[in-house]
């Protein structure tokens, strides 16, 4: 197959775009499985027996005594509470494994050496690729068989693979799995799921799949000032009722008191003018309301794009996005926040001014 690489300019730089047929490798997806090399993400591991116990203590997310083969999201803060950091975290065999974007792997690797102090941990970068997996063929027995199970795991658990390596299956709609294994084994397990009636596919279908399902991902979506709150990682990968860590204090302050002031939600973009780009300002009326995110083609829906919005603002809400061509977008409705709701904190302020 002819291999397309990414955009130079864009964070899959030199990871296959797609092989020829990027909206063929999407019905792929809906309909039967693809295989996505994604190994040019950034894997970390933890050893030690305060992992746990430690990373809890600088981390969103309650992990002190994640079960094994427990896989979940994490966040890391800075002081203001906007995210840093966001990882997939898999706990296995006594070894708690970090995947992260490609660009965030030293930066990460970084932080935490330096937050060791003296607990006993060991944070190293690890030889290992990401595959996923998409479609839900991943449940027919010759893709079983070839992954050496009899049945696919559990939402959001791990399981170690009798080769070597570990599959997990994500909580995300549908049929995804990520397949983790060491680099030097990449072709080899391509060649084994791709005989077992996987296609290959690239970037693009993966992306268009993830953006449909208004996952975001760090630095695309989100800018430096993005708190969990606005992009849905409250609800995924912080835990509000643990002890202390960076950040804390905000995250704190908007669930019990204020309201988010963004909102993460899908547009759909014009698709007779260019497209717009990651960054570009969304307007309304003349004046800028939100950023645009990912913006990709998608199979069934057209050009669509994430986008962090000024909270509040009508799904109805004419809007243009774009640089130099400006490019008419549309909410959609479905991917709106639920209606806010008074946190405890605010509710009591309330009563206190007699409403």
């Amino acid at each position: 197959m002819s291999a397309v690489l990414a955009p130079d300019t864009g964070p899959d730089a030199g990871v296959v775009w797609h092989f020829g047929d990027p909206l063929g490798e999407q019905r792929a997806a809906a309909s039967n499985a693809i295989l996505v090399d994604r190994s040019h993400r950034a894997v970390l591991t933890l050893t030690g027996k305060d992992r746990q116990t430690w990373l809890h203590s600088i981390s969103t997310q309650h992990v002190s005594a994640l079960p094994d083969g427990a896989v979940t999201e994490n966040l890391s803060l800075d002081l203001q509470g906007r995210v840093e950091d966001h990882w997939i975290q898999t706990e296995l065999g006594r070894i708690t494994y970090l995947d992260t974007e490609s660009w965030r792997g030293e930066p990460l690797l970084a932080y935490l050496r330096k937050m060791v102090f003296w607990s006993d941990v060991q944070v190293e970068p690890a030889e290992l690729a990401v595959l996923s997996l998409i479609g839900p063929g991943l449940t027919r027995d010759p893709v079983l068989n070839a992954l050496g199970l009899t049945s696919p795991p559990e939402e959001s658990t791990a399981v170690a693979l009798p080769s070597g390596g570990f599959l997990r299956r994500l909580a995300a709609p549908g049929m995804e799995f990520d397949l983790v294994i060491g680099r030097d084994r990449v072709d080899e397990w391509t060649q084994r799921l791709t005989a077992a009636g996987v296609q290959q596919a690239g970037v693009w279908a993966y992306e268009a799949h993830r953006v449909a399902t208004k996952r975001p991902r760090l630095g695309v979506d989100t800018d430096e000032r993005t708190i969990p709150h606005e992009v849905g990682w409250i609800e995924s990968a912080v835990h509000l009722d643990k002890g202390c860590y960076r950040g804390q204090e905000t995250v704190a302050r908007v669930h019990n008191l204020g309201k988010p002031p963004r909102m993460l939600v899908l547009l759909q973009l014009d698709g007779s003018a260019d497209r717009p780009a990651t960054g570009d300002p969304v307007t309304a009326g003349g004046r800028t309301v939100g950023r645009l995110g990912t913006v990709v083609e998608h199979v069934d829906e057209g050009p669509i794009a994430l986008a962090l919005l000024k909270r509040g603002l009508p799904a109805d809400t004419e809007l243009v996005t774009g640089g130099e061509v400006a490019v008419p977008a549309a909410i959609d409705p479905d991917s709106m926040p639920a209606a806010d709701t008074a946190g405890a904190g605010r509710l009591a302020v309330e009563r206190l001014r007699g409403r």
